[in-house]
């Protein structure tokens, strides 16, 4: 890859990563993720705003890049650290290495981190909110964002270019060949779409009163370009990705989109065959229905689909006297997201004995579920179970249609 110039002086230095891996060990990336740093040159001082880690050669990329601006060995005078996690840090000891005498700036929480991360104590410094460096007609001011998503998190903003640096702020999953948001193709953007909602959805979502904080402290900034670490640069419009992150951050506590999730799982196909009648159910009120079997469906994407419906369905069977383990993991992930607030129903059999009520109600407590009804039934369900199951959907669909 070659640096992409953002304005005069500024610069992407990018990596682009591949599937093999899971992203924070958990998230698949069947599209991969780009890594992006920047470079900022002014006519006093060159700065390097967050790194890469050394995963599927991003590090040579990102070096070659930085030569090719000639940001040769030794000839960088700042590093900004605007978030910790090592996707972003892990490549810091070779950085440094690489350049002996740059600063590392970062936020007073970050400071002790460098430390136990990489054992690294000299020429770290602590920028403060609002504070500003200049860099010879470039002027970076730091605002700190805590907890999105860790709680050391800042972004950079380059005053004269009107550039905000956001980290894992504004990003998405999924490689992407050119750089700018006018650069993809409409078929990139659909992608680019669901592979920010479900970023959004797994790596954000809980700290989605912290985006609109951290949205609202940064309203008073002209904001030309975003530039996150992840995904692509957006150039030409701007607020769309800001808006978006916006309305995403608003699901936490509604509204959301009128739509229903319907989430199952089936051992022997007892609890499956109760399907049809609930899609049938939410769809005769015309809602948009997102049907995800697990353990077939990874739960990234189950996430991502419950994270903006209004109404989410349960399916799953009683195993052993409880739920069925692959809904008890994706029911997991939920409450650790921070779903909560659905209308919703549970269907399921049971063989010998129920249980996996109990459980699926200590869930609908801690979530805050507004359970409108449970049709759980032994073996295979009745056409009596059918017709209830399609008129509890249906009233629960023209609930939310309003």
């Amino acid at each position: 890859m070659k640096p992409d110039r953002l304005a005069d002086g500024v610069y992407r230095v990018a990596a682009q990563i591949g599937n093999r891996d899971l992203f924070e060990g958990i998230w698949p990336i069947p599209d991969g993720v780009m890594l992006n740093s920047y470079v900022v040159k002014g006519t006093n001082k060159r700065v390097l705003i967050d790194l890469v880690k050394d995963w599927d050669g991003a590090l040579a990329a990102v070096n070659q890049q930085l030569e090719d601006l000639s940001l040769d060995a030794g000839n960088l005078d700042y590093i900004v650290i605007n978030h910790m996690e090592p996707d972003h840090t892990g490549s810091m000891a070779k950085i440094v290495e690489k350049y002996p005498d740059v600063q590392i700036l970062c936020s007073d929480k970050a400071v002790n981190l460098i430390k136990h991360f990489y054992k690294i104590e000299k020429n770290v410094h602590a920028v403060k909110d609002g504070e500003t460096l200049d860099l010879g007609g470039k002027t970076l001011q730091f605002f700190m964002t805590p907890n999105i998503h860790w709680p050391e998190t800042m972004m950079t903003f380059l005053v004269e270019d009107g550039i905000l640096f956001s980290c894992d702020a504004f990003g998405s999953f999924g490689r992407y060949a050119k750089c700018f948001d006018d650069e993809q193709s409409e078929e990139e953007l659909v992608h680019l779409a669901s592979e920010t909602e479900r970023y959004y959805a797994n790596i954000v979502s809980s700290f989605s009163s912290f985006v609109l904080r951290g949205i609202a402290k940064l309203d008073g900034l002209d904001i030309k370009v975003v530039a996150p670490s992840h995904g692509v640069v957006w150039r030409t419009e701007p607020e769309k990705i800001i808006d978006w992150y916006k309305r995403l951050a608003t699901y936490m506590q509604g509204p959301r989109e009128k739509e229903v999730a319907v989430v199952w799982s089936s051992m022997y196909g007892n609890t499956e065959a109760l399907l049809s009648s609930i899609v049938e159910g939410i769809k005769s009120e015309g809602l948009p229905v997102h049907v995800l079997q697990v353990p077939q469906t990874h739960e990234s994407f189950v996430l991502e689909k419950v994270w903006r419906s209004e109404g989410l369905v349960i399916g799953m069977p009683t195993y052993e006297y409880k739920m069925f383990p692959p809904m008890y993991h994706v029911l997991d992930i939920l409450e650790r997201s921070h779903v909560v607030g659905r209308k919703t129903l549970r269907f399921g059999s049971f063989g010998w004995s129920g249980g996996a009520q109990k459980q699926f109600d200590e869930f609908s407590t801690a979530m805050k579920l507004d359970c409108k009804g449970v049709i759980e039934y032994q073996g295979s369900p009745t056409e009596e179970d059918k017709k209830k199951a399609y008129e509890l959907a249906k009233a629960m669909a023209k609930e939310i249609k309003g």
